[in-house]
């Protein structure tokens, strides 16, 4: 079972944050990844990604030891996480932040999510994973890509970006 949904709220130091995730993940028995949600498109990007990275886990090529990992690597279109952690990584301040949680064979409830978000300080808004042109460039996608497809089609352009990155294996 996943879960995806966006937050918003000020994170002062991005260590302190990501140590909060890691006891809660451990705690829950979930895996968590956390996104900066400037450059997430919509929830299909990350659908997508964890497809993506269960199945290379499944397939024996993933590159990293951790699904959390091999996720945002594929979010990001990177085959490298010193390239990925940079692109897709959360921010200190007033951040838009996106989540996937997992958990194999067991539901996760909004009462985990709303204690979750309580415990980092964050407050839920799913409207922080909705993208547009902007959300492209910053991804890294070039203007004379995003001019070649019509806007309701802006997504495709990210889940090429997921795709391609079994390619450049």
């Amino acid at each position: 079972m996943i879960k995806i949904f966006g937050a918003k709220g000020n994170i002062q130091n991005v260590d302190s944050f990501l140590d909060k995730i890691i006891k809660f993940r451990k705690e829950k028995e979930l895996i968590i990844q956390v996104f900066n949600a400037d450059v997430i498109y919509d929830k299909e990007h990350l659908i997508s990604a964890f497809k993506h990275a269960k199945r290379a886990f499944k397939n024996k090529t993933n590159s990293t030891n951790s699904l959390e990992m091999e996720i945002l690597l594929y979010s990001s279109g990177e085959r490298q996480l010193k390239l990925a952690i940079p692109k897709m990584g959360v921010v200190s301040g007033n951040s838009n932040v996106g989540f996937i949680f997992v958990k194999d064979k067991a539901m996760i409830s909004d009462r985990i999510i709303d204690e979750f978000l309580d415990y980092v300080s964050l407050k839920r808004d799913d409207k922080v994973l909705l993208g547009n042109a902007d959300t492209l460039k910053k991804f890294g996608i070039k203007k004379n890509e995003i001019q070649t497809v019509a806007e309701d089609k802006y997504g495709h352009l990210i889940l090429e970006k997921i795709a391609l990155v079994d390619i450049i294996k």
